[in-house]
């Protein structure tokens, strides 16, 4: 079955490209050109992938990336934005969206997204094989779940986003070996490219304000500085 990729995409022009690209990819392209009309399809369609642009009529989308993570924790969000608007980018990011591209896009370059976020996703569903269960790292006061997603304090689970949570795991995975910035765009994002690091630091920040006491002095996720991060060997 193809998977369904729902473009929520005012500009009739950038629209029908997206959609023709991604339907020569084989998947399924549905399109809403308003954020009621985006949030109606996301909920009749179960699309695979969103792929949102911020500046929408009526809803904006912000509050359609916000509502759609009420319902769906785990589906990738690709916003598109506008070169100016560096605050709403930040925004989408901590509202959940996984990835963004800038206006005007390449779209070889929007495609590769896409497929690393279904990359991830399909890797995520290996690492939840109830068949090989992925044993539970626990440090200090905190316990990261790989099977059920899930991240723990004494004071109860934590609310990640699903690519906070696989940021926080591939650090855990290696205590204290440092990755620079562009190895983690690789290997958590699935692309390597120049210019986009500070998504990666964007992320450890957000990151830092749900698991850590006191997010200025870091106990688990450490900044090496000139080289990237690390996560805490004990």
């Amino acid at each position: 079955m193809k998977r369904k990729i729902l473009v929520i995409e005012d500009d009739p022009d950038i629209a029908k490209l997206i959609a023709m690209h991604v339907s020569e990819a084989s998947y399924e392209a549905l399109h809403a050109d308003s954020g009621e009309r985006g949030l109606e399809l996301f909920e009749n369609s179960s699309p695979d992938l969103l792929v949102l642009d911020l500046m929408l009529p009526g809803i904006n989308g912000l509050e359609v990336c916000k509502q759609v993570r009420k319902r769906n924790e785990r589906i990738p969000v690709l916003m598109l934005t506008a070169k100016s608007t560096e605050l709403d980018r930040v925004l989408g990011l901590e509202l959940g969206a996984d990835d963004y591209l800038t206006k005007p896009f390449s779209v070889v370059e929007l495609m590769a997204r896409i497929k690393a976020l279904f990359r991830r996703v399909d890797a995520q569903a290996e690492s939840t094989d109830p068949q090989t269960p992925a044993a539970v790292l626990k440090f200090r006061n905190l316990s990261i779940d790989p099977a059920r997603h899930k991240v723990e304090t004494p004071k109860g689970p934590l609310e990640l986003t699903a690519r906070e949570f696989d940021l926080l795991l591939y650090l855990a995975s290696s205590p204290g070996h440092v990755f620079s910035r562009a190895q983690l765009l690789d290997a958590v994002w699935g692309y390597n490219h120049d210019g986009y690091e500070h998504t990666v630091n964007t992320h450890i920040n957000r990151l830092r304000i749900k698991i850590e006491d006191d997010p200025a002095k870091p106990e688990y996720v450490q900044t090496v500085w000139g080289v990237g991060y690390k996560f805490a060997e004990s």
